[in-house]
């Protein structure tokens, strides 16, 4: 960062600003799926520098905090005692509003959001503002067309992965949504929700209709 509390260097594909160029290219890493460092242990890759060092003190930590359910490890207590939350359903922390509750802080606070209506992130192509900062990644697709997420069976390649988790339906056949009138089922909601029309009598939107 430079003396005017500038952070100088931009991606161009998120527009997330880093103040070493060396931190902003390990970063585009991360956009084109490079992984070229490599921890000399595990030989496990990693898009960036700073991700293989916080991994390699897995490797390298005397004394770790392990699980006695699962047996996985960390190299600190407190991420024990955030994990743990998994196997013990322990959500300490309530909304004082509709009384839901976390098994984290930040969850939480994400939350809220729906409450106070707060969407402190925005994009810097149209201004398009959202309550997490993940939201502003995957939102950015729409304007770099990126497509980091593709099927090892037909090469066809989605924005996100809920759109590659839906595709990967037309291989295996999976058709997870069921019809409680008559059983049949559906790899696709929207598919169930047609289907369902025949039972209830609706008309379909206009849009909808097929074509004669």
């Amino acid at each position: 960062m430079d003396l005017a509390g500038e952070v100088p260097f931009k991606c161009e594909i998120c527009y997330e600003r880093f103040s070493l160029f060396k931190t902003l290219n390990e970063h585009i890493n991360t956009h084109a799926g490079e992984r070229p460092f490599k921890c000399g242990v595990c030989d496990k890759l990693f898009s960036n520098s700073t991700s293989m060092t916080l991994h390699m003190r897995t490797h390298t930590v005397k004394t770790p905090v392990r699980c006695e359910i699962c047996d996985r490890s960390f190299n600190r207590s407190e991420y024990l005692t955030k994990h743990m939350r998994i196997h013990t359903g322990e959500k300490p922390f309530k909304c004082e509003v509709c009384d839901k509750t976390f098994s984290s802080g930040e969850s939480l606070t994400r939350h809220k959001r729906i409450h106070t209506g707060e969407k402190p992130f925005q994009c810097e192509v149209c201004h398009k503002m959202f309550t997490r900062k993940v939201g502003v990644k995957h939102h950015m697709r729409t304007h770099t067309n990126e497509k980091p997420f593709q099927c090892e069976m037909c090469d066809r390649r989605f924005s996100h992965s809920g759109n590659l988790n839906k595709h990967m339906r037309v291989h295996t056949g999976e058709k997870p949504y069921k019809c409680e009138l008559c059983d049949n089922r559906f790899g696709r909601s929207g598919n169930l929700n047609r289907h369902m029309r025949m039972h209830t009598g609706d008309k379909p939107f206009k849009s909808q209709e097929a074509k004669v």
